[in-house]
């Protein structure tokens, strides 16, 4: 006499796992948002040291200008991950003429969308109502202030946008 499982026990069993992995499935979603929400909150918070940094080694002036007149944004990412002179020119190697940085080794991702993409704005310019995520980052160098590109409110209901 063969032992072996039915059909009936094995539907049974499938059924069951099924059931349990779909009470256990939603739990795990809701801590991959929490992951994400505090490396987003680590990552602004390493942005705006780098940048207070940069400001503070360069007379004032934050990256995102050279010689005092704001730069299209792939300067940021040079002057943020590169040596700097005081002007804001940015080169690969450390030298007396260029002594500063680099702020960091390589720019962070907003954890949402996945971009490192900077929406740089204009001295004049203000900062959108609200997030729609088509960059990664939104920044002001006249006033040295980035923000998180995400809509949405995290589990105590403040903005991603706000962080």
């Amino acid at each position: 006499m063969k032992k072996a499982f039915s059909l009936v026990e094995l539907i049974i069993v499938v059924a069951v796992l099924g059931i349990l992995a779909a009470m256990v499935v939603p739990q795990f979603q809701g801590h991959v948002t929490e992951a994400k929400e505090a490396a987003v909150k680590d990552n602004l918070r390493i942005l705006r040291a780098a940048i207070a940094f940069y400001a503070a080694q360069h007379r004032g002036s934050p990256p995102g200008y050279f010689n005092g007149q704001p730069t299209p944004s792939f300067t940021l990412y040079l002057q943020l991950t590169s040596y700097t002179d005081m002007e804001g020119n940015a080169t690969g190697t450390k030298s007396q003429d260029h002594p500063y940085g680099p702020y960091l080794r390589r720019f962070p991702q907003n954890c949402f969308n996945n971009k490192t993409t900077v929406r740089m704005l204009a001295d004049g310019e203000f900062f959108p109502a609200s997030a729609d995520g088509s960059y990664g980052w939104l920044y002001k160098p006249a006033t040295k202030t980035i923000r998180l590109d995400w809509p949405g409110t995290d589990k105590d209901g403040i903005r991603y946008y706000d962080y």
